[in-house]
């Protein structure tokens, strides 16, 4: 979330003064900072513990786990495409009214998808809480065969807020003008300016240097190729390969409407795989 000091909308946890410092440090000046910080999303990182910046150690809980075994409700079989459970959100556990998109409050979601390789289909499971469950095996039989399910090892993960920016800069006049040189940018170096700037208020966010490995639930993607969350949809996660398994080099995007994730109908989200 955000709150207006002045005129500059800033991330609660980052000081005014403190904005206004790094933003001079890379010559940015204050009108384009206020365009960039309005089209800012907040979004939050589930990290190893080993990732989780030392000034929030002491206060730091589990939220979530890569890999494992799903655990559902009676009745409730594993997806029908079998994808592989990649990742299990205990909701309750996430740091409340940080985000701008609707999680559950409580319960567990579950993430089933493919991330070697392009998925065929792929599910977003809600859990309540409260319901009886029982972990599933990852065994199957179909048609006589007996068939076996990828299961990821399971990592712990915990979770820090963030911030993140829409990569498309050039909407706002301030940035255009200081892009085009006719602020106070040298346009040529302003690209540059405007990504140190972006990546050193990120890392304020974050409270210390942010993982390149990870998984981020909401706020703006950060897509190898081009941007999956536009017009209407948005970003509900994103997993790094690698934050499930060491050796496998994908990206992994899931998006959907801010309706369709509010009202828990997933069944309507979209995959995308870039590697």
């Amino acid at each position: 979330m955000s709150v207006t000091h002045g005129t500059i909308p800033v991330m609660t946890s980052i000081d005014e003064t403190l904005l206004l410092e790094t933003a001079a440090k890379y010559g940015v000046p204050a009108p384009v900072v206020r365009e960039l910080m309005a089209r800012a999303r907040p979004c939050l990182y589930l990290v190893p513990y080993d990732d989780v910046p030392e000034s929030r150690r002491e206060t730091a809980r589990p939220a979530a786990r890569t890999g494992g075994l799903p655990a559902l409700p009676d009745g409730v079989n594993w997806p029908d495409g079998r994808e592989p459970l990649v990742l299990s959100v205990d909701c309750a556990a996430l740091p409340h009214g940080v985000l701008d998109i609707e999680l559950p409050a409580d319960g567990h979601l579950l993430f089933f998808t493919e991330i070697e390789y392009p998925p065929e289909s792929s599910a977003v499971l809600h859990i309540p809480a409260g319901v009886r469950t029982a972990e599933r095996p990852a065994s199957y039989e179909l048609d006589g065969e007996a068939g076996e399910i990828r299961v990821y090892e399971p990592r712990t993960l915990y979770p820090v807020p963030g911030l993140t920016f829409d990569g498309e800069w050039e909407g706002g006049p301030q940035i255009s003008a200081f892009l085009d040189g006719n602020g106070n940018g040298d346009g040529d170096g302003a690209p540059d300016a405007l990504d140190s700037f972006e990546e050193a208020v990120g890392d304020l966010a974050f409270g210390g240097h942010r993982p390149g490995v990870c998984v981020q639930i909401g706020g703006f993607s950060d897509p190898w190729d081009m941007a999956p969350d536009t017009g209407e949809l948005v970003l509900l996660a994103q997993l790094a390969g690698q934050a499930i398994d060491h050796n496998v080099f994908t990206m992994n995007l899931i998006v959907g409407t801010r309706e369709d994730i509010a009202a828990r109908e997933y069944a309507g989200l979209q995959y995308e795989q870039q590697c």
